[in-house]
């Protein structure tokens, strides 16, 4: 959300000429993120771009998976720790009217 907005503020000092609301001020208590908008050196050579991670859904995958599972273990054991202590019992309504 908040990138969509500094992109729209942007899109908007472009069309009017203007500088983005977002930049540096000399306002007090006013505070800006800096971002990377370098692309070359101070001698004119253009920068190599970022390295980007791939990241799969196998490797997605290999994170959420085990976690999913520890978290279902923690859960179970909690409940039957409650349910054997009598903390939270369900109720067994047997309606046989």
């Amino acid at each position: 959300m908040a990138s969509a907005l500094g992109r729209l503020a942007r899109l908007s000092a472009l069309r009017n000429g203007r500088s983005s609301p977002l930049a540096p001020s000399t306002l007090p208590g006013r505070c800006v993120t800096p971002l990377r908008t370098v692309v070359c050196t101070s001698s004119g050579a253009i920068l190599p771009k970022p390295k980007k991670t791939p990241f799969g859904l196998i490797r997605i995958a290999l994170v959420v998976v085990p976690f999913l599972y520890v978290g279902t273990q923690i859960s179970k054991s909690f409940a039957a720790l409650l349910e054997e202590h009598d903390i939270f019992v369900p109720e067994d309504d047997d309606d046989d009217d």
